[in-house]
């Protein structure tokens, strides 16, 4: 068994997030970047699924070169090798035509990510990695599991949860509950140095989305704390401030 788990390089939570001065663009100095979460979640259950010979695990990345220790993390958390396509990461539709483009001729038997990357939110690339290699995706899995050639899927949705089974090869986003992020150890921090990293030219995609600026939320306004026999003054700010009622 062979699967493709797709990684994002991503800016930790606790980054100050600022732009140039036409916000037109991140800037990125002095930020630190990690391994996309959700994506950690999708690479420990194909580690898990892949033990005891059963299968090989490679990470993808596209990205540039000060992506890579991020996609050593990867390898060193568990992954066997693993493969980064030369450019920078534009958009959803770029990043998931690289991928589908490296992917296509190499029996991957399923290719998995996480259910959105911390910076964009975007949940679109499970999609349209489906839709380009014209085989199953499933959106935002909680559990997933292999009954020989069959793999057993289940999606939390309105109400209650979706079961579904799925033939190799396929698709699938992950969210929490799939799998418990491993922390790598020290004999995989050291075999991670010297694991295969390929590094791939991106194919020729058109640009079908242009970011034209970026803007950070407005700050908090003051708070007004009044006590509790002011109702009259609570209701009259509502009314003349707040505009809720």
């Amino acid at each position: 068994m062979k699967i493709l788990v797709c990684v994002s390089n991503v800016p930790d939570t606790t980054t100050k997030i600022t732009f140039n001065s036409d916000n037109t663009q991140f800037n990125t100095a002095g930020v630190q970047f990690i391994l996309n979460p959700y994506d950690e979640i999708a690479l420990a259950r194909a580690i898990e699924l892949a033990e005891g010979g059963k299968g090989s695990v490679t990470v993808i990345h596209v990205g540039e070169i000060s992506s890579e220790p991020t996609i050593r993390k990867a390898l060193a958390i568990g992954a066997d090798d693993a493969v980064r396509i030369n450019a920078s990461p534009r958009d959803s539709y770029f990043v998931s035509a690289q991928i589908a483009h490296y992917s296509k001729d190499k029996g991957f038997d399923m290719i998995l990510t996480g259910r959105e990357s911390i910076d964009y939110n975007g949940s679109q690339v499970a999609a349209m990695l489906g839709e380009f290699l014209d085989i199953p995706s499933i959106s935002i899995i909680k559990k997933l599991d292999i009954d020989s050639d069959k793999t057993s899927i289940i999606r939390e949705i309105e109400g209650g949860k979706e079961h579904l089974t799925v033939s190799f090869p396929f698709v699938a986003s992950c969210a929490e509950g799939v799998a418990e992020p491993k922390i790598p150890n020290m004999r995989g921090i050291m075999s991670a140095r010297t694991k295969p990293l390929e590094v791939v030219e991106p194919t020729e995609v058109d640009q079908l989305i242009t970011f034209t600026s970026y803007s950070v939320p407005a700050p908090r306004g003051s708070v007004t704390i009044l006590s509790q026999d002011e109702t009259e003054k609570l209701v009259s700010l509502l009314h003349t401030e707040a505009k809720v009622i």
